[in-house]
């Protein structure tokens, strides 16, 4: 875990007996930025101070305290300080595949597919004041084990009522897109040529370049990065030298891959592998947060 002293240092939060979810807190968030980026998990977070710009897609918005945003699995996304005002906020990252499987259990993807939300923040008092309760439990090292896998279930399954996606309908599928995208994911850590996309696709350059941003809301050369990074971060998590990962994720050497992985995730990868469980030992774990202010 970072060192308290420097409160725009990320903490992470990390559980062996949880494998499927982990969380992120940043306690001042004015020098702390992203670049557009997308995970292969659900991500949903609370603005628990202050104010940010909140980048979904092509829109901005201007998101404060009290604000839960959702993004949904590749959605192309970033939160960003507002001219350095100060703002802080709690992220938790979930397993798409264990989300999937609660949303069929509720009821709500009859095809066992991921059903995307089509709210990119909401300001549900419930949904924010019930996500920094589970943040709560999460990190809390004395809360049983059964006390956490019901608190999860809980909140996801009022995150699902609330914000019904039954009745989104669903994107029209391009499988030659698609037939890009996964070729990129297999490929990610071999040095990639446009033109072996393309045959992969059956795709001519001009129209996959044009196209798989419309789609994906990346170039393919943003995408083939952000999967990099994303096999990064796998990596990392199983402490992996960073070295080693660098080399293994296809970036050109560890300056390179500490560069790229801080343009997305706002902290380097020492910082993301090098995450201690919280104890009493650390009173500055969880940072403090303030209650929904009317």
């Amino acid at each position: 875990m970072t060192s308290p002293a420097n409160p725009a240092a990320p903490r992470f939060w990390r559980d062996p007996r949880l494998p499927f979810i982990e969380a992120r807190a940043i306690a001042d968030g004015r020098k702390v930025t992203y670049g557009r980026h997308a995970h292969e998990h659900f991500s949903i977070g609370a603005v628990t101070n202050g104010c940010s710009y909140y980048h979904y897609g092509a829109d901005t918005f201007e998101i404060s305290a009290g604000t839960v945003v959702l993004m949904n699995p590749g959605d192309v996304h970033a939160c960003n300080p507002i001219r350095n005002r100060p703002w802080s906020y709690q992220m938790l990252y979930l397993d798409t595949h264990w989300l999937t499987d609660l949303q069929h259990q509720l009821g709500f993807s009859t095809d066992q597919g991921y059903r995307p939300f089509n709210t990119p923040y909401t300001r549900d008092e419930s949904l924010y004041n019930g996500l920094l309760e589970l943040y709560r439990v999460l990190v809390d090292e004395h809360a049983e084990h059964l006390q956490k896998q019901s608190a999860l279930v809980s909140y996801f399954s009022d995150v699902q009522q609330r914000l019904n996606p039954s009745e989104m309908p669903p994107r029209e599928v391009n499988h030659k897109l698609e037939r890009a995208a996964e070729y990129i994911r297999e490929q990610c850590s071999q040095p990639l040529k446009l033109e072996d996309i393309c045959l992969a696709a059956e795709l001519s350059p001009s129209y996959l370049i044009r196209a798989f941003k419309q789609y994906y809301g990346l170039t393919p050369h943003a995408f083939l990065v952000n999967q990099r990074v994303q096999f990064a971060r796998s990596q990392l998590r199983n402490g992996e030298l960073i070295a080693d990962v660098a080399l293994a994720a296809g970036f050109a050497d560890q300056a390179h891959l500490q560069r790229t992985f801080k343009q997305h995730f706002a902290a380097t990868p020492g910082q993301y592998r090098d995450v201690l469980k919280p104890s009493a030992n650390n009173p500055h774990w969880p940072p403090a947060t303030r209650p929904l202010s009317g």
